[in-house]
């Protein structure tokens, strides 16, 4: 299956977003988009909007807690999305619950193999393919918020890697061992295809939850992580909380049950399946 280049035309003729994704820019190699579209958002002018800037190859790509995300040039789906939701502050990890669930969406309806390809998600912010040696990431989601003097998120920038054609000596290293869709799925995908069908779940999750409808119980329907023993650490070190999995907050944050029967918010960490 020929890979068509991701230019702006292709993606312009191929979208039928309203507004996400309208202003896009694509660049063959660049540190981090991320670190850029938050430049852009600033500048004069300004981003608008729903501004996608996609890079073929990223240099100092990075994951949470400043992890390195790096991928061949041309091989994966490297970008970032411009928000400005003026949503209030508690609802940040919104729009990484909307990108999870319009990432799973994509592999499962442009995703092209032998058979359907299940994918997940892994509390907070990691895609995974459910194959037959279990949960294997395939795609990692970075937020970066600005808030306003009111407290309320004023601009957003949302990192999206996904592995795409990566051969499997070339898969970046994870807490969650990776995997790529060639990989998974026995042969090359069409990635102006999942970037479209990407940004199109995601224009949709957006404005419906702009309306006040929360994502949580779709993403909760997606969390492969609730209902299992689990171990969080944190970065940095410190103790590490073993427990049950029991379900997430209206924020997104995990509840987990530790053996003497207290609950326990997550706010942030590092999850471990643990195999029952």
């Amino acid at each position: 299956m020929e890979d068509q280049p991701l230019t702006h035309a292709a993606v312009q003729e191929a979208l039928q977003t309203r507004w996400l994704g309208r202003s896009f820019r694509a660049v063959e190699a660049t540190g981090s988009t991320n670190d850029d579209l938050k430049a852009w958002a600033f500048a004069d002018p300004p981003a608008p909007d729903g501004t996608v800037l996609l890079a073929g190859y990223q240099y100092a790509g990075r994951g949470r807690f400043d992890r390195r995300w790096e991928a061949p040039p041309d091989s994966s789906l490297l970008f970032s999305t411009l928000f400005r939701p003026n949503w209030p502050a508690e609802r940040a990890n919104w729009l990484t619950m909307l990108a999870g669930l319009a990432v799973v969406e994509a592999i499962e309806s442009a995703a092209v193999g032998p058979a359907p390809v299940r994918a997940g998600l892994k509390w907070p912010n990691d895609v995974v393919l459910m194959t037959g040696d279990g949960p294997r990431k395939t795609a990692g989601l970075l937020l970066d918020s600005v808030l306003s003097a009111g407290g309320r998120l004023e601009t957003a920038v949302l990192g999206i890697g996904l592995n795409v054609n990566l051969p499997a000596e070339s898969l970046p290293p994870a807490s969650t061992p990776p995997t790529s869709l060639l990989v998974a799925l026995g042969r090359p995908q069409p990635r102006l295809a999942l970037l479209v069908a990407i940004l199109e779940g995601l224009e949709r999750h957006y404005e419906a939850a702009a309306a006040g409808h929360s994502p949580r119980e779709a993403w909760n329907a997606r969390l492969l992580t609730l209902g299992r023993e689990v171990a969080v650490s944190h970065h940095g070190g410190g103790d590490v909380l073993h427990g049950m999995a029991e379900g997430t907050t209206e924020q997104g944050h995990l509840l987990v049950r530790d053996a003497a029967g207290q609950t326990h918010v997550v706010a942030a960490g590092d999850v471990s399946l643990r195999e029952p």
